[in-house]
Protein backbone atom coordinates (compact mmCIF):
# COMPACT_ATOMS: atom_id res chain seq x y z
CA UNK A 1 0.00 0.00 0.00
CA UNK A 2 2.87 2.23 0.94
CA UNK A 3 5.33 2.98 -2.01
CA UNK A 4 8.21 4.10 -0.58
CA UNK A 5 11.69 3.40 -2.47
CA UNK A 6 15.73 4.38 -1.92
CA UNK A 7 17.01 7.30 -3.07
CA UNK A 8 20.17 9.50 -4.19
CA UNK A 9 20.27 11.19 -1.46
CA UNK A 10 22.17 15.00 -0.75
CA UNK A 11 23.84 15.35 2.76
CA UNK A 12 26.58 17.56 4.09
CA UNK A 13 30.13 16.09 3.61
CA UNK A 14 31.07 15.30 7.16
CA UNK A 15 34.66 16.39 6.23
CA UNK A 16 33.55 19.59 5.53
CA UNK A 17 31.18 20.44 7.99
CA UNK A 18 30.24 19.36 11.74
CA UNK A 19 26.49 17.99 11.11
CA UNK A 20 25.92 19.69 14.88
CA UNK A 21 25.92 22.96 13.60
CA UNK A 22 24.22 22.75 10.47
CA UNK A 23 20.75 20.72 11.07
CA UNK A 24 18.02 22.51 12.26
CA UNK A 25 14.29 21.70 14.06
CA UNK A 26 11.62 22.00 11.72
CA UNK A 27 10.50 25.36 10.10
CA UNK A 28 7.44 25.36 12.24
CA UNK A 29 9.32 24.82 15.83
CA UNK A 30 11.88 27.26 15.09
CA UNK A 31 10.74 30.32 17.23
CA UNK A 32 10.49 33.89 15.77
CA UNK A 33 13.62 34.91 18.14
CA UNK A 34 15.49 31.47 17.54
CA UNK A 35 16.47 31.82 13.68
CA UNK A 36 19.13 34.61 14.18
CA UNK A 37 21.41 32.20 16.46
CA UNK A 38 20.75 29.47 14.14
CA UNK A 39 21.97 31.55 10.86
CA UNK A 40 24.43 32.67 13.01
CA UNK A 41 25.68 29.32 14.10
CA UNK A 42 27.41 28.26 10.76
CA UNK A 43 27.32 29.61 7.49
CA UNK A 44 25.87 26.54 6.11
CA UNK A 45 23.22 26.18 8.90
CA UNK A 46 19.98 24.22 7.21
CA UNK A 47 17.63 26.70 8.20
CA UNK A 48 19.11 28.92 5.05
CA UNK A 49 16.71 25.87 3.53
CA UNK A 50 13.53 26.92 5.68
CA UNK A 51 13.38 30.55 7.02
CA UNK A 52 14.09 34.16 6.88
CA UNK A 53 16.14 35.52 9.26
CA UNK A 54 13.62 38.05 9.98
CA UNK A 55 10.21 36.78 10.04
CA UNK A 56 9.22 40.57 8.66
CA UNK A 57 10.83 39.18 5.36
CA UNK A 58 8.60 36.34 4.98
CA UNK A 59 5.32 37.08 3.24
CA UNK A 60 7.34 38.81 0.46
CA UNK A 61 10.49 36.27 0.39
CA UNK A 62 10.52 34.48 -3.12
CA UNK A 63 13.08 31.41 -1.80
CA UNK A 64 15.04 32.33 -4.69
CA UNK A 65 18.18 32.06 -3.00
CA UNK A 66 17.44 28.35 -2.03
CA UNK A 67 18.10 26.59 -5.32
CA UNK A 68 21.17 29.21 -5.87
CA UNK A 69 22.59 28.02 -2.15
CA UNK A 70 21.97 25.03 -2.67
CA UNK A 71 23.98 24.43 -5.93
CA UNK A 72 26.47 26.45 -4.59
CA UNK A 73 27.24 24.04 -2.48
CA UNK A 74 27.31 21.34 -3.82
CA UNK A 75 29.88 23.14 -6.68
CA UNK A 76 32.15 23.32 -3.63
CA UNK A 77 31.67 19.77 -2.22
CA UNK A 78 29.96 21.39 1.33
CA UNK A 79 26.99 18.94 -0.15
CA UNK A 80 27.61 15.96 -1.59
CA UNK A 81 25.46 13.76 -3.85
CA UNK A 82 25.63 9.56 -3.37
CA UNK A 83 25.85 7.55 -6.19
CA UNK A 84 24.15 5.12 -5.50
CA UNK A 85 20.35 4.81 -4.26
CA UNK A 86 19.99 4.01 -0.73
CA UNK A 87 17.47 4.31 2.19
CA UNK A 88 19.05 6.45 4.98
CA UNK A 89 18.83 5.14 8.62
CA UNK A 90 18.67 7.64 11.40
CA UNK A 91 19.10 6.74 15.50
CA UNK A 92 18.01 9.05 17.56
CA UNK A 93 18.87 8.74 21.61
CA UNK A 94 17.36 10.97 24.23
CA UNK A 95 16.29 10.79 27.55
CA UNK A 96 12.63 10.58 27.89
CA UNK A 97 10.48 12.46 30.84
CA UNK A 98 10.60 9.17 32.98
CA UNK A 99 14.36 10.06 32.79
CA UNK A 100 15.01 6.70 30.36
CA UNK A 101 17.49 6.58 27.54
CA UNK A 102 15.78 5.44 24.58
CA UNK A 103 16.64 5.18 20.90
CA UNK A 104 14.01 5.76 17.86
CA UNK A 105 15.35 4.03 14.60
CA UNK A 106 14.07 4.99 11.37
CA UNK A 107 14.82 5.53 7.83
CA UNK A 108 14.34 8.31 5.32
CA UNK A 109 12.75 7.10 1.75
CA UNK A 110 11.54 8.77 -0.95
CA UNK A 111 7.63 8.03 -0.91
CA UNK A 112 5.23 8.08 -3.47
CA UNK A 113 2.23 10.72 -3.22
CA UNK A 114 -1.13 9.05 -2.55
CA UNK A 115 -4.23 11.34 -2.12
CA UNK A 116 -5.15 10.84 1.64
CA UNK A 117 -8.85 9.19 0.09
CA UNK A 118 -6.67 6.33 -1.23
CA UNK A 119 -6.42 5.96 2.74
CA UNK A 120 -2.31 4.71 2.15
CA UNK A 121 -1.06 7.42 3.55
CA UNK A 122 -3.49 8.59 6.61
CA UNK A 123 -3.33 11.96 7.82
CA UNK A 124 -3.94 12.69 11.84
CA UNK A 125 -4.82 16.24 11.49
CA UNK A 126 -6.18 19.28 9.87
CA UNK A 127 -4.10 21.47 8.35
CA UNK A 128 -4.49 25.77 8.22
CA UNK A 129 -3.71 27.42 4.59
CA UNK A 130 -1.22 30.38 5.42
CA UNK A 131 1.70 27.32 5.88
CA UNK A 132 0.91 25.47 2.94
CA UNK A 133 1.03 28.47 0.43
CA UNK A 134 4.08 29.70 2.29
CA UNK A 135 5.83 26.22 1.81
CA UNK A 136 4.42 26.00 -1.92
CA UNK A 137 6.87 29.11 -2.73
CA UNK A 138 9.07 27.35 -1.31
CA UNK A 139 8.85 23.93 -2.74
CA UNK A 140 8.84 25.98 -6.32
CA UNK A 141 11.74 27.85 -6.05
CA UNK A 142 14.12 24.82 -4.64
CA UNK A 143 13.07 22.43 -6.71
CA UNK A 144 14.45 19.61 -3.71
CA UNK A 145 12.94 18.16 -0.85
CA UNK A 146 15.14 20.04 1.89
CA UNK A 147 12.48 18.91 4.70
CA UNK A 148 11.22 15.52 5.46
CA UNK A 149 7.32 14.31 6.30
CA UNK A 150 7.54 11.60 9.14
CA UNK A 151 5.66 8.88 9.50
CA UNK A 152 4.55 5.88 11.24
CA UNK A 153 3.88 2.31 10.33
CA UNK A 154 2.81 -0.56 12.03
CA UNK A 155 5.40 -3.14 13.43
CA UNK A 156 4.19 -4.61 16.15
CA UNK A 157 6.80 -7.57 16.35
CA UNK A 158 9.27 -4.41 14.92
CA UNK A 159 10.15 -7.31 12.43
CA UNK A 160 12.68 -4.51 10.87
CA UNK A 161 14.03 -3.12 13.86
CA UNK A 162 16.82 -5.49 13.54
CA UNK A 163 17.77 -4.47 10.09
CA UNK A 164 17.71 -1.16 10.89
CA UNK A 165 19.88 -0.97 14.21
CA UNK A 166 22.85 -3.60 12.04
CA UNK A 167 22.57 -0.47 9.59
CA UNK A 168 23.51 1.97 12.06
CA UNK A 169 26.31 -0.18 13.36
CA UNK A 170 27.47 -0.97 10.20
CA UNK A 171 27.82 2.01 7.42
CA UNK A 172 27.30 4.85 9.51
CA UNK A 173 27.92 8.16 7.52
CA UNK A 174 27.75 11.16 10.19
CA UNK A 175 26.62 11.67 13.47
CA UNK A 176 25.62 14.91 15.66
CA UNK A 177 24.24 16.15 18.89
CA UNK A 178 21.54 18.93 18.98
CA UNK A 179 19.39 20.44 21.63
CA UNK A 180 19.96 16.95 23.71
CA UNK A 181 19.37 14.48 21.04
CA UNK A 182 22.06 12.39 19.87
CA UNK A 183 21.97 11.32 16.14
CA UNK A 184 23.80 8.81 13.83
CA UNK A 185 22.66 8.23 10.09
CA UNK A 186 23.63 5.50 8.19
CA UNK A 187 23.20 4.24 4.64
CA UNK A 188 21.38 0.92 3.72
CA UNK A 189 21.75 -0.14 0.23
CA UNK A 190 22.35 -3.90 0.12
CA UNK A 191 19.31 -5.40 -2.36
CA UNK A 192 17.76 -8.05 0.55
CA UNK A 193 17.60 -5.73 2.55
CA UNK A 194 16.35 -3.07 0.62
CA UNK A 195 13.76 -5.43 -0.81
CA UNK A 196 12.62 -6.07 2.41
CA UNK A 197 11.63 -2.62 3.85
CA UNK A 198 10.00 -2.24 0.40
CA UNK A 199 8.04 -5.45 0.83
CA UNK A 200 7.16 -4.96 4.35
CA UNK A 201 5.68 -1.25 3.70
CA UNK A 202 4.38 -2.17 0.49
CA UNK A 203 1.80 -4.23 2.39
CA UNK A 204 0.54 -1.21 5.13
CA UNK A 205 -0.85 1.94 5.12
CA UNK A 206 1.15 4.56 7.44
CA UNK A 207 0.16 7.89 9.32
CA UNK A 208 1.34 11.11 9.48
CA UNK A 209 2.74 12.24 12.97
CA UNK A 210 4.20 15.14 11.71
CA UNK A 211 4.14 17.33 8.32
CA UNK A 212 0.93 17.25 7.10
CA UNK A 213 1.66 20.80 5.97
CA UNK A 214 4.93 19.75 3.68
CA UNK A 215 2.46 16.62 2.48
CA UNK A 216 -0.27 18.21 1.37
CA UNK A 217 2.29 20.90 -0.23
CA UNK A 218 3.79 18.28 -2.36
CA UNK A 219 0.17 17.23 -2.97
CA UNK A 220 -0.51 20.82 -4.71
CA UNK A 221 3.30 21.17 -6.17
CA UNK A 222 2.61 17.47 -8.15
CA UNK A 223 -0.96 18.85 -9.27
CA UNK A 224 0.78 21.81 -10.68
CA UNK A 225 3.56 20.45 -12.45
CA UNK A 226 0.85 17.21 -13.84
CA UNK A 227 -1.14 20.13 -15.63
CA UNK A 228 1.36 21.82 -17.02
CA UNK A 229 3.02 18.57 -18.37
CA UNK A 230 -0.81 17.82 -19.53
CA UNK A 231 -0.41 14.36 -17.68
CA UNK A 232 1.47 12.29 -15.37
CA UNK A 233 4.73 10.32 -15.27
CA UNK A 234 5.43 8.29 -12.49
CA UNK A 235 8.94 8.80 -12.05
CA UNK A 236 8.51 12.69 -12.14
CA UNK A 237 10.75 13.82 -8.93
CA UNK A 238 6.75 15.72 -7.74
CA UNK A 239 5.15 12.45 -8.05
CA UNK A 240 7.06 11.61 -4.46
CA UNK A 241 8.38 13.34 -1.62
CA UNK A 242 11.01 12.80 0.92
CA UNK A 243 9.81 11.31 4.32
CA UNK A 244 11.57 9.55 7.92
CA UNK A 245 9.67 6.48 8.73
CA UNK A 246 9.20 5.01 12.58
CA UNK A 247 7.80 2.18 14.19
CA UNK A 248 5.14 3.46 16.29
CA UNK A 249 5.07 0.51 18.62
CA UNK A 250 9.09 0.48 19.13
CA UNK A 251 9.79 1.20 22.21
CA UNK A 252 12.09 4.47 21.22
CA UNK A 253 8.67 6.06 19.27
CA UNK A 254 7.40 8.41 21.96
CA UNK A 255 4.29 9.73 21.88
CA UNK A 256 3.79 12.24 24.63
CA UNK A 257 0.73 13.85 26.28
CA UNK A 258 0.11 17.62 25.71
CA UNK A 259 -1.49 19.25 28.75
CA UNK A 260 -3.89 21.75 28.91
CA UNK A 261 -3.86 25.19 30.89
CA UNK A 262 -7.03 26.95 31.27
CA UNK A 263 -6.27 30.79 31.24
CA UNK A 264 -10.21 32.30 31.71
CA UNK A 265 -13.42 30.98 32.78
CA UNK A 266 -15.03 29.60 36.17
CA UNK A 267 -12.42 28.60 38.96
CA UNK A 268 -14.00 25.92 40.84
CA UNK A 269 -13.06 24.76 44.22
CA UNK A 270 -13.34 20.99 45.49
CA UNK A 271 -16.62 21.15 45.78
CA UNK A 272 -17.39 23.00 42.55
CA UNK A 273 -15.28 20.03 40.90
CA UNK A 274 -17.79 17.51 43.17
CA UNK A 275 -20.70 19.38 41.84
CA UNK A 276 -19.93 19.74 37.90
CA UNK A 277 -18.76 16.27 37.75
CA UNK A 278 -21.28 13.68 39.10
CA UNK A 279 -19.89 10.04 38.56
CA UNK A 280 -16.07 11.21 38.95
CA UNK A 281 -14.04 10.17 41.73
CA UNK A 282 -12.20 12.86 43.22
CA UNK A 283 -9.23 12.30 45.48
CA UNK A 284 -6.98 15.42 46.85
CA UNK A 285 -3.31 15.29 46.42
CA UNK A 286 -0.23 16.39 48.38
CA UNK A 287 1.08 19.65 46.52
CA UNK A 288 4.37 19.34 44.91
CA UNK A 289 7.34 21.43 43.78
CA UNK A 290 7.69 21.90 40.19
CA UNK A 291 10.55 19.01 39.86
CA UNK A 292 8.47 16.76 41.37
CA UNK A 293 5.23 17.04 38.91
CA UNK A 294 6.33 13.99 36.65
CA UNK A 295 6.89 11.95 39.43
CA UNK A 296 3.51 12.89 40.51
CA UNK A 297 1.71 11.97 37.42
CA UNK A 298 4.13 8.73 37.00
CA UNK A 299 2.74 7.48 40.70
CA UNK A 300 -1.14 8.58 40.36
CA UNK A 301 -2.01 9.08 36.68
CA UNK A 302 0.20 6.48 34.80
CA UNK A 303 -1.50 3.52 36.60
CA UNK A 304 -5.27 4.65 35.16
CA UNK A 305 -4.16 4.70 31.64
CA UNK A 306 -7.34 3.50 29.89
CA UNK A 307 -9.72 5.19 32.03
CA UNK A 308 -10.86 8.90 31.67
CA UNK A 309 -8.72 10.32 34.31
CA UNK A 310 -6.46 13.22 34.69
CA UNK A 311 -4.73 15.34 37.30
CA UNK A 312 -5.85 19.47 38.36
CA UNK A 313 -3.35 21.59 39.74
CA UNK A 314 -4.38 24.98 40.23
CA UNK A 315 -2.97 28.05 41.47
CA UNK A 316 -3.68 28.48 45.04
CA UNK A 317 -5.90 25.51 45.32
CA UNK A 318 -5.73 21.71 45.80
CA UNK A 319 -4.07 19.08 43.42
CA UNK A 320 -6.92 16.96 42.11
CA UNK A 321 -6.62 13.26 40.28
CA UNK A 322 -9.90 12.78 39.16
CA UNK A 323 -10.98 9.69 37.06
CA UNK A 324 -14.51 7.15 36.13
CA UNK A 325 -13.79 3.68 37.19
CA UNK A 326 -15.04 2.51 33.52
CA UNK A 327 -12.54 1.90 30.50
CA UNK A 328 -12.29 4.86 28.20
CA UNK A 329 -12.77 1.66 25.11
CA UNK A 330 -12.57 3.58 22.14
CA UNK A 331 -13.35 7.01 23.18
CA UNK A 332 -10.19 9.65 23.52
CA UNK A 333 -9.40 11.49 27.03
CA UNK A 334 -8.80 14.49 24.97
CA UNK A 335 -12.12 14.46 23.75
CA UNK A 336 -13.86 13.89 27.19
CA UNK A 337 -11.89 16.07 28.67
CA UNK A 338 -13.27 18.89 25.79
CA UNK A 339 -16.82 17.98 26.70
CA UNK A 340 -16.98 17.15 29.95
CA UNK A 341 -14.36 18.68 31.76
CA UNK A 342 -13.85 22.44 29.84
CA UNK A 343 -17.26 22.90 28.95
CA UNK A 344 -18.76 21.96 32.57
CA UNK A 345 -16.44 22.71 34.60
CA UNK A 346 -15.08 26.06 33.12
CA UNK A 347 -17.63 27.42 31.05
CA UNK A 348 -15.58 26.97 28.21
CA UNK A 349 -16.89 26.06 24.61
CA UNK A 350 -15.05 25.48 21.34
CA UNK A 351 -15.16 28.78 20.42
CA UNK A 352 -13.43 30.51 23.37
CA UNK A 353 -10.73 27.40 23.55
CA UNK A 354 -9.62 28.45 19.99
CA UNK A 355 -9.85 31.62 21.39
CA UNK A 356 -7.23 31.52 23.33
CA UNK A 357 -8.78 30.62 26.69
CA UNK A 358 -6.70 27.01 27.17
CA UNK A 359 -2.65 27.05 26.62
CA UNK A 360 -1.55 23.00 25.01
CA UNK A 361 2.01 23.12 26.64
CA UNK A 362 3.81 20.48 25.14
CA UNK A 363 5.66 19.19 28.74
CA UNK A 364 3.92 18.74 32.12
CA UNK A 365 6.67 21.15 33.65
CA UNK A 366 5.85 23.92 31.37
CA UNK A 367 2.01 22.88 32.06
CA UNK A 368 2.96 23.10 35.80
CA UNK A 369 4.84 26.68 35.75
CA UNK A 370 2.39 28.50 33.57
CA UNK A 371 0.40 27.97 36.55
CA UNK A 372 2.96 29.04 38.62
CA UNK A 373 4.31 31.95 36.80
CA UNK A 374 0.82 33.19 36.91
CA UNK A 375 0.10 32.52 33.20
CA UNK A 376 -2.91 30.01 33.49
CA UNK A 377 -5.31 29.31 36.37
CA UNK A 378 -5.34 25.54 36.39
CA UNK A 379 -3.49 22.52 34.77
CA UNK A 380 -4.55 19.84 33.47
CA UNK A 381 -2.44 16.70 32.92
CA UNK A 382 -3.22 14.03 30.81
CA UNK A 383 -2.04 10.46 30.25
CA UNK A 384 -0.33 10.19 26.83
CA UNK A 385 -2.73 8.48 23.77
CA UNK A 386 -1.13 4.85 22.06
CA UNK A 387 -0.37 3.96 18.75
CA UNK A 388 -3.58 2.20 19.12
CA UNK A 389 -5.32 5.45 19.62
CA UNK A 390 -3.68 6.96 16.63
CA UNK A 391 -4.29 3.97 13.91
CA UNK A 392 -7.77 3.09 15.04
CA UNK A 393 -8.87 7.00 14.40
CA UNK A 394 -6.91 7.36 11.41
CA UNK A 395 -8.41 3.95 9.55
CA UNK A 396 -11.82 5.34 10.54
CA UNK A 397 -11.02 8.35 8.25
CA UNK A 398 -11.78 10.74 11.30
CA UNK A 399 -8.77 12.98 12.63
CA UNK A 400 -7.40 13.46 16.03
CA UNK A 401 -8.96 16.42 18.13
CA UNK A 402 -6.77 19.45 18.43
CA UNK A 403 -3.27 19.38 20.22
CA UNK A 404 -3.70 15.64 20.61
CA UNK A 405 -0.18 14.17 21.78
CA UNK A 406 3.34 15.19 20.31
CA UNK A 407 5.29 13.07 18.84
CA UNK A 408 8.76 13.35 20.39
CA UNK A 409 11.91 13.58 19.18
CA UNK A 410 11.20 15.67 15.80
CA UNK A 411 12.73 15.21 12.59
CA UNK A 412 15.27 17.78 11.95
CA UNK A 413 16.24 19.21 8.42
CA UNK A 414 19.69 18.76 7.05
CA UNK A 415 20.44 14.94 7.66
CA UNK A 416 19.37 14.09 4.02
CA UNK A 417 18.05 15.86 1.21
CA UNK A 418 16.37 14.91 -1.69
CA UNK A 419 17.33 16.90 -5.08
CA UNK A 420 14.22 16.89 -8.06
CA UNK A 421 16.85 17.51 -10.76
CA UNK A 422 19.04 14.16 -10.97
CA UNK A 423 16.35 11.77 -9.71
CA UNK A 424 14.65 11.19 -13.28
CA UNK A 425 15.72 7.63 -13.94
CA UNK A 426 17.37 6.61 -10.75
CA UNK A 427 14.96 4.39 -9.80
CA UNK A 428 16.22 1.14 -8.36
Amino acid sequence: MTIVRPFRGVRYDPARVDLSRVIVPPYDVVAADERAAFFDADPHNAIRFELTRDVADEAAADYGWIRETFDAWLREGVLLRDEKPAYYVMGQRYEAPSGETLERVGFFGELALEDYETRVVRPHERTLAGPKADRLKLLRAAEANLSSVFLLYEDREDELGALLARALEEAAIGRAEHAGVEYRLARLDEPSAVARIRDFLDARPTVIADGHHRYETALEYRRERRAAAAGSDPDAPWESTIAYFANAWAPGSLLLPIHRVVRDGRMPDEAGWRAALPGWRIERLADVGLDEVEGLLARTLAPLAGQAAFVAEARGGPTLLLRREAPLGDELMVRVLEREVLGPVFGLDPEAIRGGAVHFPKSARRAGQAVRDGEGRVALYLNPLTPDDVFRVTAQGEVMPQKSTFFYPKIPTGMVFRDHRPLRGARV
